[in-house]
């Protein structure tokens, strides 16, 4: 793809690019939800694919329009992103290399490797991993592929607000998950097209507000660490890219604690059964900090993921 601008004319498209198993994800209600926040809440499920998560959208849709023969391909992930990417483009076959932190979760790198890439750790954080694992595309002249800076990852991400708005023509609010920033531009950019009355509001982690930061300066702010639970979105160094998407795709950037990402975790196992991690859990908590502003409202969130350890389960949603 040679524009560099998201697209809602490519994300229509992209419903026949991306491999039918990610599609179509359920969208689920909770009349118990709805009466704790006062409210009409639907939530899309993005935890029942092959790899419990929303990232194989816009990897499928990134292998399918933007690579040609087989090649060799690196990235950085926590271990969402890298388990789409190696689903993806293993079974195209391209060879992929994925760098993780040293601290990254063990069930995740697990999965990436089942998938089929070559795990390599480095680094005490996921941006530590990315500064190498970008030197070490550059010194072999790999294609680094960076979560946040591809449209078509972005556009594949999308599609989940296309599936909303087919099942929803009149929503009020929509609460996004915000890490490296794919899955609330992606969402915003069809967002803005097909429902520009909604409001968009992306959440990160107090504890990882860097791109918080950056929404309101404009451009790219680092932050020297991160500290919070959920290390789906502890981004540290913001992609430029997604910062200047976002601009144009979301109204208003919201940082949640992680006590709230526990209590939205809590409340997803308890009145819909389902186990999320905790990035996946963060719109739904991005809406608890702000439910009076949305009372009576028809709101739309996301649960991007559940890839958790037993041990994490036990730690954090004890029975």
């Amino acid at each position: 793809m040679s524009n560099t601008d998201l697209s809602p004319v490519r994300i229509a498209k992209a419903r026949h690019l991306i491999d039918p198993v990610f599609m179509n994800s359920a969208l689920r209600t909770s009349p118990a939800i709805d009466r704790h926040l006062g409210l009409s809440l639907w939530l899309k499920d993005e935890t029942e694919n092959p790899i419990r998560s929303f990232k194989g959208r816009g990897t499928s849709l990134f292998v399918a329009s933007d690579l040609g023969g087989p090649t060799t391909l690196v990235a950085a992930s926590a271990g969402n992103f890298g388990q789409g990417l190696a689903y993806a483009a293993a079974k195209a076959g391209h060879r992929v290399i994925v760098f993780a932190a040293e601290t990254a979760s063990p069930l995740k790198i697990d999965a990436m490797r089942k998938f089929g890439a070559e795990v390599i750790l480095h680094g005490q954080d996921l941006d530590a991993a990315k500064a190498r694992a970008k030197t070490f595309a550059a010194e072999r002249s790999f294609r680094f592929v960076e979560d946040g800076a591809e449209p078509a990852i972005a556009e594949g991400a999308g599609t989940i607000a296309m599936e909303i708005t087919d099942a929803l023509p009149e929503i009020d609010a929509v609460f996004i998950p915000l890490g490296n920033g794919a899955l609330a531009s992606g969402m915003g950019c069809w967002l803005r097209h097909r429902s520009p009355r909604t409001r968009i509001v992306a959440v990160a982690a107090e504890g990882a507000p860097c791109m918080a930061h950056s929404f309101t300066a404009g451009r790219p702010m680092e932050t020297p660490s991160v500290d919070t639970i959920a290390d789906g979105i502890a981004v540290r160094v913001p992609v430029p890219f997604a910062v200047e998407s976002l601009k144009e795709t979301v109204d208003e950037v919201a940082l949640v604690s992680d006590r709230a990402i526990l209590e939205a975790m809590r409340l997803i196992r308890q009145h819909l059964g389902r186990v999320v991690e905790p990035a996946g859990a963060a719109g739904l908590a991005g809406l608890l900090t702000r439910r009076r502003e949305h009372a009576g409202s028809r709101v739309a969130t996301v649960l991007c993921g559940a890839n958790l350890t037993p041990q994490q389960i036990t730690a954090w949603l004890p029975d």
